[in-house]
């Protein structure tokens, strides 16, 4: 059963943090081999599962520790149909495996409560979202930086996104998942769709942008665009926006216009690297970065950016990234130390 999905706590403005980067922590800290990126085949073994576990609970340590709240993201950010098809998954076997990655983290919630003192279940609350992902460059179809997109275009973009998300959000929404979080989307059409979809399934929904290392998205769009188009075409219905997989030094400048649309970004999932896509793509191993710069800044964006209280990682990042995060940031909320 939900707990949150009627009113999000961290809409309140308290801090929250999220876990890291799943994908590369599966991979450098676990030993894990992951075809096509992909962690949900984790869920389907033993070791996996355990693994999986382990990684989740060390983040609900680090919020508890700040006095924290702890957005979780299930760990399906490839189990939709175009990527489940191409690791061997049914449409049966996919929505097992949604259902399954939020009734681990409904499990980790339940335990943690069980743990907690009556003031820490008020400052800690773990809140679930089911994590989708864009679609497979195969179906996605982007078209060229240049190409200036027709009213056509548009519309068929929404409503391929829509229905292809549309099973995995309807299968979140008949889980204990209080939210979902859309991460790595780099289309604006796509996040109209997946927005439209999630209003239709009753689901609060965070997008979540990235950007390439000059702030605009894969399609050349810039970032104010992109927010403002999903903001007109869905009647601003994300409950608010992120930016993840990206390095903070590739979107500040983008956010220093200022304006109605930054307001509407609560949340950074931060690379550690400042490398490119690409560079990192070619990497023999993920790159960790400096996790105390990254956690300063994270501080300064929020001295500029009063509206951020969700901070989280995302490639190359974990509990030690996380940990300078919310060391850096929890002394800049009225509430922290």
């Amino acid at each position: 059963m939900a707990t949150y999905r009627g009113a999000l706590p961290q809409l309140g403005g308290r801090l929250f943090l999220t876990d890291g980067g799943i994908e590369t922590s599966m991979i450098a800290l676990e030993g894990f081999e992951l075809p096509e990126f992909a962690v949900f085949p984790l869920l389907g073994t033993e070791e996996g599962d355990a693994a999986l576990r382990r990684y989740f609970r060390s983040y609900v340590e680090i919020a508890r520790h700040w006095g924290a709240g702890l957005v979780l993201e299930t760990a399906t950010w490839r189990a939709s149909a175009g990527w489940g098809e191409k690791l061997g998954f049914s449409p049966a076997g996919l929505q097992d495996v949604n259902l399954r990655a939020v009734k681990l983290l409904e499990e980790i919630r339940e335990e943690t409560r069980q743990a907690m003192t009556a003031a820490e279940k008020e400052s800690t609350q773990l809140v679930i979202s089911g994590c989708l992902g864009p679609l497979p460059v195969d179906d996605a179809a982007p078209a060229p930086s240049d190409h200036v997109p027709e009213a056509g275009d548009a519309a068929e973009t929404c409503d391929a996104a829509e229905a292809y998300h549309r099973a995995q959000i309807e299968t979140f929404a008949a889980s204990a998942a209080d939210m979902v979080g859309a991460l790595t989307i780099d289309d604006a059409g796509e996040a109209v769709g997946i927005a439209r979809a999630a209003e239709r399934a009753g689901m609060p929904v965070a997008i979540s942008f990235t950007v390439e290392t000059d702030g605009r998205l894969a399609t050349g769009q810039p970032l104010r665009a992109a927010i403002e188009q999903v903001e007109a075409a869905t009647s601003a219905y994300p409950s608010y926006y992120m930016l993840n997989c990206a390095h903070p030094s590739h979107f500040e400048g983008a956010l220093a216009e200022g304006g109605a649309w930054v307001e509407r970004i609560k949340g950074l999932r931060a690379n550690a690297s400042r490398l490119s896509h690409a560079e990192l793509d070619a990497l023999p191993a993920p790159d960790p970065g400096d996790p105390q710069e990254l956690g300063c800044e994270y501080a300064r964006l929020k001295r500029r950016l009063p509206q951020l209280n969700v901070f989280g990682g995302c490639c190359g990042t974990d509990q030690r990234h996380l940990e300078h995060i919310a060391a850096a940031c929890a002394p800049l909320f009225a509430d922290g130390p």
